[in-house]
């Protein structure tokens, strides 16, 4: 299968040149298949939400290039990329515009991408394709689309974004701990509709999580990042059999690190 995202070369420093500099990526090179759903680890400062954030393009690479279908991305802007890249965040209120309404805030994300005029309000046809999209997530709010945001749950409102992320299919959807802010069992709720969302729109994923678990059990790859490097990297069947012992061993092997504490795999 093609590559669909490269990554070449990565650098990103913080302060560079000062006592505080601190060189997050490291040179990372990265090649990810369409259809790919990615797991993405490590601890805290190993460039995780450094490295959503240059795919995304709220933060420019110093040296490297990224490459989206063959064409370099990196000097783009968030507003560009918008068109192909669609992000989940980790709080569920950065999602939805709390006091639109559930059809108008799905009327925006069909139209990410596009310039804005006066005509955005929700047509017929658009409201039936809403109506269908919400009834996959069997929660109800196909139901609800009059309804403002404010007044759903914070697992509603994750679920509605994953729905609106999927609406015009994007070329790569980040997701941000997106269940971070969630209870446990609302969490699993919001990932078993992710899971079912990104295979049913075939979606190349990245998802950033804390959850060693998650990792392990969603996605076809996962990869571990420590020090601004890939340390770990699994996919396929490999994958499939990971177990947190497994992957706390190649984390050594591949590390040089003799003990693996939660605070340095999880952050």
């Amino acid at each position: 299968m093609a590559s669909l995202l490269t990554l070449e070369n990565i650098h990103k420093t913080f302060e560079a040149g000062t006592v505080n500099e601190n060189h997050v990526l490291k040179g990372l090179d990265l090649e990810v298949e369409e259809g790919d759903f990615i797991s993405v680890i490590g601890g805290n400062g190993a460039g995780k939400s450094t490295l959503m954030n240059i795919l995304a393009g709220n933060l420019s690479v110093d040296e490297g290039d990224l490459l989206l279908a063959g064409k370099s991305i990196k000097n783009l802007s968030v507003r560009k990329r918008a068109k192909y890249i669609a992000r989940v965040f980790q709080d569920p209120k950065m999602g939805t515009a709390s006091r639109l309404t559930i059809e108008e805030n799905m009327a925006i994300a069909l139209r990410r991408g596009q310039k804005r005029g006066l005509g955005w309000g929700v047509k017929e046809k658009e409201r039936i394709q809403f109506q269908e999209a919400l009834k996959e997530l069997n929660i109800g709010l196909e139901n609800r689309l009059k309804v403002d945001t404010q007044y759903l749950s914070g697992g509603q409102r994750q679920a509605l974004t994953l729905v609106m992320a999927a609406l015009v299919k994007p070329k790569l959807l980040l997701l941000d701990e997106h269940t971070a802010a969630l209870d446990p069992k609302t969490s699993q709720m919001v990932m078993d509709l992710t899971q079912k969302i990104v295979e049913h729109h075939q979606l190349t994923t990245f998802m950033i999580t804390h959850d060693m678990n998650h990792a392990i059990e969603y996605g076809n790859r996962l990869i571990m990042l420590y020090q601004g490097k890939i340390v770990v990297d699994v996919k396929g069947e490999e994958k499939k059999h990971l177990t947190v012992e497994d992957l706390m061993h190649l984390f050594q092997k591949n590390s040089g690190q003799s003990l693996v504490s939660d605070e340095l795999v999880l952050g």
